[in-house]
């Protein structure tokens, strides 16, 4: 068990906070490997050093990205009918859990939870977000798990309750649709019978999708760029950031927008000693974001061993939180 340092508070309650040491990939190596590839690219993890973050915290409350706030209003509107799935005692379990606006939405309707349990990758941020979770929720056992969702752990104990899982924001969309069944699959496992409710965004017109990733303000394009930013600054690479653009755009056949950097001119990129040549127009591949049909998610679901049990959509069906049951 591992503690951030801080000042304690006398009486205040404390989270239980869990540090499993996951092994982060080098971004070095991810980097020289991607730009190694036919097709170029780098992981999206990377966007978030601190800029990227707060780049993507910007994004999040432009006009034209609807995700994030329909997906409040959906918890807001629906927290009572969500508290009657979820229903008393049980343990919730967020994946990838970042700031905590939207359990604190969910907090509000649930009650007599056995725990709230947060796991994710990022340490110092997971950690500092429980101690301010469990101060705002004394009554509520908090454990913070430092840990890579994606692989199968083991959950703590809470009493024999039942685990409801939530993976908000669309993150699903961020995998493939091999990767999201695999996903699934290893959640279901881990919630040994519990059920998972998982925020998936929509197919729609494809005008609202282009725009959603290439904002009038150009805060997706910022975001998309620092990563040649933080190339520069962690590896000592020599990207142009003139020399390359923002480009995404919606793959009606893959079902995903997709996130690319473009080389405005043929140039050379040296990182460690190891050069890599762009023709003009070539780009590093740098995000996916998959969208589903409503009945498309809830096949892929029951290929990965759930039951769809309920979904709430917006009224302009822009926006769905799944409810799925272990098989």
């Amino acid at each position: 068990m591992t503690a951030i340092p801080e000042a304690k508070q006398p009486g205040a309650p404390e989270p239980r906070l869990i540090d499993l040491h996951p092994a982060a990939e080098p971004f070095l190596d991810a980097v020289l490997d991607g730009l190694s590839q036919d097709q170029k690219a780098i992981p999206s993890k990377f966007f978030y050093d601190r800029r990227g973050s707060e780049l993507f915290d910007q994004i999040t409350r432009l006009d034209e990205y609807y995700p994030t706030r329909t997906e409040k209003a959906l918890l807001k509107r629906f927290g009572p009918e969500i508290a009657e799935r979820v229903g008393a005692g049980a343990q919730l379990v967020e994946f990838g859990a970042g700031s905590a606006d939207k359990v604190r939405l969910l907090l509000a309707a649930l009650r007599d939870l056995s725990a709230y349990v947060a796991i994710d990758i990022s340490r110092d941020f997971l950690f500092a977000e429980a101690v301010e979770l469990q101060r705002a929720y004394p009554d509520l056992p908090v454990i913070a798990i430092c840990a890579d969702y994606t692989r199968r752990l083991d959950l703590p104990d809470t009493g024999h309750s039942r685990r409801v899982g939530l993976f908000p924001g669309s993150t699903i969309g961020n995998f493939s649709r091999p990767e999201a069944m695999r996903f699934l699959s290893t959640v279901r496992r881990m919630l040994e019978g519990g059920a998972f409710m998982v925020g998936v965004d929509l197919k729609k017109p494809t005008d609202l999708l282009n725009a959603a990733y290439n904002d009038a303000a150009g805060v997706t394009a910022a975001f998309n760029l620092n990563l040649l930013k933080r190339a520069n600054r962690e590896l000592g690479a020599d990207f142009d950031l003139a020399g390359f653009e923002h480009l995404a755009f919606y793959n009606e056949t893959e079902g995903q927008i997709e996130m690319h950097l473009r080389s405005l001119k043929p140039q050379q990129v040296t990182i460690a000693g190891r050069a890599f040549g762009f023709a003009q127009g070539e780009t590093i591949h740098t995000e996916i974001s998959s969208k589903y049909a409503v009945d498309e998610f809830q096949e892929l679901a029951r290929a990965a061993g759930f039951n769809p049990a309920g979904v709430w959509v917006d009224d302009a069906r822009l926006f769905s939180i799944h409810f799925l049951d272990s098989a």
